[in-house]
C-alpha cells in the first residue's frame, strides 16, 4: 500500500512504470494457413499434440509477465478484464467463501493471479494436457491444486466445480465438442469458453498457424453452429463479450467470451 502511494504521488515515475511493464508484444501466432479439406483430418491428427512442445511455456511466460506486471499497476488487459467482469455480473450460486473454479486448458495457471489481483475470491484449480505447462503451474503457484488432464476425459466427478472455465481452449482441440460436453458435465453451475474465435457467416473453419515457433492446429467457429452445440450439451448462453473483432476475407471474425449456464 504504501509503495502504491508513493507511486501515485510521482507521475513520472508511474509512468515509468508502465512502460516498462507495458505488455510484451511478442507475436504469439502467426503463419495462418486454411488446411485443404481433402487432407484436414490427416494433418489435424499429426498436430493434436503440439502444444505439448516443451519450449512453449517458457515462451509464452514472458509475455505472461509484462501482463501481470502491468495488471499489478492497474493497466486493463482486455482479456482479463472480460472474463473478471462476467464473473461479477452474473455469479454463480454458491458462497463466494467457497466457490470452486477449475480453468480448463489452464497453461502456467496465470489466471488465478489475475483473478486474485481484482479480488475475485475462489477456490481456483487448473489443468492441462501438457505436463511442461503443469509443472511450471505447480512451481509458480504450489499453494494450488494443478492436474495433467484431457480436455475430452476429465477424470473429476460429475458436478465437481461451481465454474468451469475453458480458457482459449476448445479452438486447439479436434474433438471440441466432446471438450464442451466435458466441461458441461464437471461444471454445477456455469461454463465460460474464454477466448473463443468465431465466424459469422462462414462455416467452422481449420488452421494451421504458428504458436511461438510450433506449428499447431487452430479452429475458427461458425458462432450459430457453436451456441447450438452448447445447447445441444444443456447450457444456456447467459452473456457473450467480445474480446476484439475484425472484418476478414469477407466474413466478422471476433474473438469472443461465452458465458453459459447450465439448464
Amino acid at each position: 500500500m504504501r509503495l502504491r502511494q508513493f507511486v501515485e504521488r510521482r507521475p513520472e515515475l508511474k509512468n515509468f512504470l508502465k512502460a516498462l511493464a507495458r505488455p510484451f508484444r511478442q507475436e504469439s501466432s502467426s503463419g495462418y494457413a486454411e488446411f485443404d479439406p481433402l487432407t484436414r483430418a490427416d494433418r489435424v491428427a499429426a498436430l493434436s499434440m503440439a502444444w505439448q512442445a516443451k519450449d512453449i511455456p517458457i515462451k509464452q511466460r514472458v509475455g505472461v509477465d509484462r501482463s501481470l506486471a502491468s495488471y499489478r499497476l492497474g493497466e486493463p488487459i482486455r482479456e482479463f478484464d472480460v472474463l473478471i467482469e462476467l464473473l461479477r455480473r452474473y455469479p454463480a450460486r454458491a458462497s463466494a467463501s467457497n466457490l470452486r473454479l477449475l480453468e480448463v486448458g489452464c497453461s502456467s495457471g496465470y489466471y488465478s493471479e489475475a483473478l486474485a489481483l481484482r479480488g475475485v475470491k475462489c477456490i481456483y484449480a487448473g489443468c492441462d494436457y501438457s505436463p511442461e505447462f503443469i509443472g511450471m503451474a505447480r512451481r509458480l503457484y504450489p499453494a494450488l491444486d494443478f492436474e495433467v488432464e484431457d480436455a475430452t476425459a476429465l477424470s473429476y466427478a460429475d458436478s465437481t466445480f461451481d465454474i468451469v472455465v475453458s480458457g482459449c481452449c476448445i479452438l486447439h482441440i479436434p474433438d471440441y465438442a466432446a471438450a464442451i460436453t466435458e466441461a458441461a458435465r464437471v461444471a454445477r453451475h456455469q461454463v465460460v469458453f474464454h477466448r473463443t474465435p468465431v465466424l459469422h457467416l462462414a462455416p467452422t473453419k481449420y488452421f494451421s498457424k504458428l504458436a511461438y515457433g510450433i506449428e499447431t492446429v487452430e479452429i475458427h467457429f461458425n458462432e450459430e453452429e457453436l451456441v447450438s452445440l452448447f445447447a445441444r450439451h444443456g447450457l444456456r448462453v447467459l452473456a457473450i463479450a467480445t474480446i476484439n473483432a475484425s472484418w476478414r476475407d469477407g466474413d466478422a471474425f471476433a474473438t469472443k467470451t461465452y458465458l453459459c449456464e447450465k439448464k
